[in-house]
C-alpha cells in the first residue's frame, strides 16, 4: 500500500482537514491546524507531502521521525501541527487497514468510556452559573470556564474578587458532586496567579489551566507549592521535550493537543512520560471532529487519563459545529457526559467528504481575537 494523494480542506468555523488517500482505496483523515494560522499549516503539510507521496503509510514511526527531524529546523507550533494531522491520518489508515480502532493498535483499551467536560461562558465569561447548570442538566459531570477576561499584571481587588465570585457562583450551581475547571488562558501574570489561586481553593477546582504563560513555565513549581489546587498546562507545548520542562516541576495535569503536539504518536509518549511523575492527562481539544476522534482513541488507551475536552457548542463554532462533518454523529455524542468506546476501525468516525468539499469552497479566515488594555497596550487573549 502506498500514499497516492494528500489534500487539505479549509473548512469553517476555523479548521483544516487533511485527507490521505492510498492506492488500495483506504483513506485516512487528520486535522492539522493552528487556530488563526490554518493557511500557514496548510503550506507546511504541502511541503511535507513531498516525502510521503508514494511511501508506505504504515511506517508511521519512521515518517514521524523524518517529518519532525529531516528538515534540520525543528519544532514550533506550525511544523508540529502539520505533523500531528499527518500522523492522525496515518493511524486512521492503519486502523482501517487492520479492521481495528486505533486504540487497539496502541495496546488495547484500558477503559470502556471516557469522561468529557463542556465549555461555558465564552472568552469574557458571563451568566456562567446558569450555563453551568444547563450543562449539568444535559448530563455532563464537569464544566470548564475562562476565569477572566483581560487582566493587568497586578489587577485591582475588584477584578480579583470578580473572578472569585464567578467561580463561587458556578460551584454553587453545580454542587459538590460535579467538577469545575478554571482556565486562566495565560492571562494572569505570575504575581496575579499567586494572588488568585489561594482565593479559589475553597471552591475545589478540578484543576486550574494555564495559570501562567508557557514562557513562564519555570514558575509553575513555585506556584504549585503555594496552592492546593492542581495546576495544568500544555496546550502550547508541542513535544515531549517541551513537556520535560513542566512534568516533574509542579503540574498535576498535562494537556497536550493531539492536533498540535505531534499527533497520536507523540501524545502517547508524553502520556507515558507523565505517568512516571504521577501526572494525569486532560488533552486539549477545542477543535473539530477529527481532532476529537483522535483524542478519544488515545483516551481509551492511556492509563493515566483524567478527562477530555470537547468543543461541541463552544463559542468559536459559529455557523458550523463538530458534528456537521460526520456521516454519523453517534461516536462523538456523550450520553451521561461520557464517550462510549467504539469498535469502528481507524479513528472511529466517517467524514462526510461531500460536505467537507462543499464547505471548503467557502473556507474561512478565522483569526485570534486581539485584545488591548484600557491604556491601549496589548492584552493577552
Amino acid at each position: 500500500m502506498k500514499i497516492a494523494s494528500m489534500d487539505t480542506f479549509l473548512v469553517p468555523p476555523r479548521w483544516l482537514f487533511l485527507r490521505v488517500r492510498t492506492d488500495e482505496g483506504v483513506t485516512g483523515w487528520g486535522e492539522p491546524v493552528v487556530e488563526g494560522r490554518a493557511e500557514t499549516v496548510r503550506a507546511a503539510v504541502a511541503e511535507l507531502a513531498d516525502h510521503l507521496i508514494g511511501a508506505d503509510p504504515l511506517r508511521i514511526e519512521d515518517h514521524w521521525q523524518v517529518l519532525t527531524k529531516g528538515g534540520f529546523y525543528r519544532g514550533g507550533p506550525v511544523l508540529s501541527s502539520a505533523v500531528a494531522g499527518i500522523d492522525q491520518a496515518l493511524w486512521d489508515i492503519a486502523g482501517k487497514a487492520a479492521g481495528l480502532p486505533v486504540h487497539q493498535l496502541l495496546g488495547g483499551p484500558v477503559r470502556e468510556k471516557v469522561r468529557m467536560y463542556a465549555w461555558i461562558g465564552g472568552d469574557r465569561p458571563a451568566e456562567v452559573a446558569e450555563l453551568a447548570a444547563t450543562q449539568i442538566e444535559a448530563g455532563f459531570t464537569a464544566v470548564k470556564m475562562n476565569g477572566s477576561a483581560e487582566l493587568t499584571a497586578i489587577d485591582t481587588p475588584a477584578r480579583t474578587m470578580e473572578i472569585v465570585q464567578r467561580v463561587a457562583a458556578v460551584r454553587e450551581a453545580i454542587g459538590e458532586h460535579h467538577d469545575l475547571v478554571v482556565d486562566l488562558h495565560g492571562r494572569a501574570s505570575t504575581a496575579m496567579a499567586r494572588r488568585l489561586l489561594p482565593l479559589l481553593e475553597p471552591y475545589l477546582p478540578l484543576f486550574v489551566e494555564e495559570a501562567v504563560l508557557p514562557e513562564h513555565s519555570r514558575n509553575l513549581a513555585a506556584l504549585a507549592v503555594s496552592t492546593s489546587i492542581p495546576l495544568a498546562t500544555g496546550e502550547r507545548l508541542f513535544s515531549r521535550w517541551d513537556f520535560r520542562e513542566v512534568i516533574g516541576h509542579g503540574i498535576a495535569v498535562a494537556q497536550p493537543d493531539v492536533s498540535h503536539a505531534g499527533g497520536i504518536s507523540e501524545v502517547r509518549r508524553i502520556a507515558a512520560m507523565a505517568e512516571t511523575y504521577d501526572v494525569t492527562m486532560a488533552p486539549h481539544c477545542p477543535l473539530g471532529p477529527v481532532s476529537l476522534a483522535a483524542s478519544l482513541q488515545l483516551a481509551f488507551a492511556i492509563p493515566n487519563f483524567l478527562i477530555q475536552e470537547q468543543s461541541v457548542g463552544i463559542h468559536y463554532n459559529e455557523g458550523n459545529d463538530v458534528l456537521d462533518y460526520l456521516v454519523d454523529p453517534a461516536p462523538l455524542t456523550f450520553p451521561g457526559g461520557y464517550a462510549t468506546r467504539t469498535t469502528r476501525p481507524g479513528l472511529g468516525i466517517e467524514i462526510d467528504e461531500a460536505e467537507v468539499e462543499r464547505m471548503a469552497r467557502q473556507g474561512h479566515r478565522w483569526r485570534s481575537p486581539l485584545w488591548r488594555h484600557a491604556d491601549g497596550s496589548f492584552a493577552e487573549w
